[in-house]
């Protein structure tokens, strides 16, 4: 006998509603996308694996340099398309342990209580819907809507994103201007909590952040431009502005971006950059930031140095002026040359080298790491993963360092090495 719908717990009519409409949608098909590392070291001389980077630099090199597990698993499918018009919807959710046991629970912000079994978090970093050719006087544009990795700049070697605006947001890109594409977005990141002239009962700042691109523009054989300008404020409440012990901030922050193809069989890649206020960083507004200003240089690329060996370089100077004096000037270059035994096996070298001198009476901050790794890839290029890896890591510091591991690097030492094996995978 078929038991009383009244009966059924609410979870069992949810399910039954889901399994229905599923049911009863067209089969779709489904892209499985993401990136993962993961893997077990060790510090010699005792504990856990740690990892070096040197006190106010925004970057660490990353090779035999990452001590946790971080993924990030995506699903995308088309929802409908027809008439040369499409809805895309794009999701992520991303997860970070520190690698410590099997059992490390996702509990948020408790995983800062030094709890081994739960030290993991997860966050929802992507889930969007994007819509190509609603527009008829805008053929090849897409609207999109959602929370987003937006048009995101990264060095690869040292895992640093110098103009990255991505949050939840909406806009419209690839508007055809003929000579170059265009692209606007209204994305969205929150301040902590802002207590009402001293007192009372804490809210966030919500942050804007308008940014308008311009890119693909053909400036010379195999090379495009792409320009682009960030204004961000502070999106008050009625009592936020009341606030005569709040000062808002806005700023801006302007991108120019050189990419040149072809470049000894690979590619280079330079980008200058200048902030104000509460612009200075890589994209969000920053409402309790001070007055100042910042400009950055990175210069990154990709060559062939021979048939058998490929190499990436960075080079980044980084100068933050502020008119209360806690500013500082970063300058950082890398390289990670690889060597290829065969279609699947090739030896690392990775050499980084930071350095943060801070605007006041602070101590500055040196920090050399060079690590040697042993890799199985799936396949030849520098860019090629799965990527297996066996490494030893030797740094060696003058002033502070932080983000090395809590136990395995004792206070005053300068030096540390480590080892272990990696897994490095992108799809």
């Amino acid at each position: 006998m078929a038991p009383d719908s009244r009966m059924l717990k609410p979870t069992s009519l949810l399910f039954a509603a889901m399994a229905a409409a599923l049911a009863s949608t067209p089969s779709l098909a489904v892209d499985f996308h993401g990136y993962v590392r993961s893997g077990i070291g060790a510090t010699a001389g005792g504990g856990d694996q740690a990892c070096f980077q040197a006190a106010g630099a925004s970057a660490k090199y990353r090779l035999g340099n990452e001590c946790e597990t971080y993924a990030e698993v995506g699903l995308g499918a088309e929802l409908y398309n027809q008439d040369e018009r499409s809805f895309y919807l794009d999701t992520m959710i991303a997860y970070k342990s520190n690698q410590a046991n099997d059992w490390e629970a996702a509990l948020g912000d408790s995983a800062s209580d030094g709890n081994p079994f739960d030290n993991s978090v997860a966050s929802v970093r992507q889930f969007n819907v994007q819509a190509k050719n609603m527009l008829e006087a805008l053929p090849g544009a897409t609207l999109w809507a959602g929370k987003r990795y937006y048009k995101r700049h990264d060095v690869h070697i040292n895992d640093y994103y110098y103009w990255d605006v991505s949050g939840p947001g909406a806009g419209i890109e690839d508007i055809d201007l003929g000579f170059g594409k265009l692209a606007l977005a209204w994305i969205r990141n929150t301040d902590g909590s802002w207590v009402y002239d001293g007192a009372g009962t804490g809210t966030n700042v919500a942050n804007d952040t308008l940014d308008i691109r311009l890119g693909d523009l053909r400036v010379n054989p195999d090379g495009a431009l792409e320009v682009g300008f960030d204004y961000g404020s502070a999106n008050l409440s009625d009592s936020q502005q009341d606030d005569p012990g709040f000062d808002d901030q806005k700023g801006y922050l302007v991108t120019l971006e050189h990419t040149q193809g072809n470049w000894f069989g690979g590619f280079n890649k330079l980008a200058l950059q200048y902030a104000s206020d509460g612009m200075i960083g890589t994209g969000h507004n920053n409402s309790a930031a001070g007055d100042g200003d910042m400009f950055r240089l990175v210069d990154q690329g990709v060559v062939q140095v021979s048939d058998s060996v490929e190499m990436m370089y960075v080079g980044i100077y980084e100068d933050k002026d502020l008119d209360a004096g806690n500013g500082q000037t970063w300058t950082s270059f890398g390289l990670r040359p690889v060597y290829k035994w065969n279609e699947v096996m090739s030896t690392a070298l990775e050499l980084g080298y930071d350095r943060v001198e801070p605007q006041g009476d602070g101590e500055d901050a040196d920090l050399t790491k060079i690590t040697l790794a042993q890799q199985w890839s799936a396949g030849r290029s520098f860019w090629a993963r799965p990527q297996l890896r066996a490494f030893v890591t030797y740094a060696q510091w003058d002033g502070d360092v932080y983000n090395a591991a809590s136990e395995s690097i004792e206070m005053g030492d300068d030096d540390g090495l480590t080892f272990g094996v990696q897994v490095e995978a992108w799809w």
